[in-house]
């Protein structure tokens, strides 16, 4: 029962640091940083099972986490002040053209950022641009100005 308990607190600190962590943080991770996470795992590791080796504590704690993102999905799926909570809301960060500076600074995003995203999109200047939005998930989707 410890190792749920363990794995019930450690759920919930890893879960509040990634909804803490800026979206572009997230969706663009350097080499250096995929490393880091593989190490935060095996040392998350550790302090859930607190020595145990055992198959049955690995398979409890794997099976808690489980639990918790089952929990945190049908949640999500069911109540959508909970999916705002939980996964995060989009957010406008260019408007008929023009960057929204407050928004930008909000998420520690640089202009330099979202006009790369638009050039991977095929969108030469901003000013064709009717709203660019930084989804959930760390993206930068482009709802072009009509002609």
């Amino acid at each position: 029962m410890e190792i749920v308990v363990r794995a019930t607190g450690t759920f919930a600190f890893l879960f509040a640091l990634t909804r803490g962590l800026r979206r572009r943080a997230l969706a663009d991770l350097a080499p250096f940083e995929l490393i880091l996470l593989v190490t935060v795992g095996d040392m998350v590791q550790q302090g859930i099972t607190q020595e145990d080796y055992s198959l049955t504590g690995s398979l409890l704690a794997v099976s808690t986490f489980g639990f918790w993102v089952s929990v945190l999905s049908f949640l999500s799926w069911r109540w959508s002040r909970a999916r705002g909570i939980i996964e995060g809301i989009p957010l406008v960060i260019v408007h008929d053209g023009r960057p929204l500076d407050e928004a930008l600074a909000v998420e520690r995003l640089p202009l330099a950022e979202v006009h790369e995203a638009a050039r991977q999109n095929g969108i030469a200047d901003l000013a064709s641009v009717r709203l660019a939005v930084l989804e959930p998930s760390g993206k930068i989707s482009f709802i072009m100005a009509e002609d």
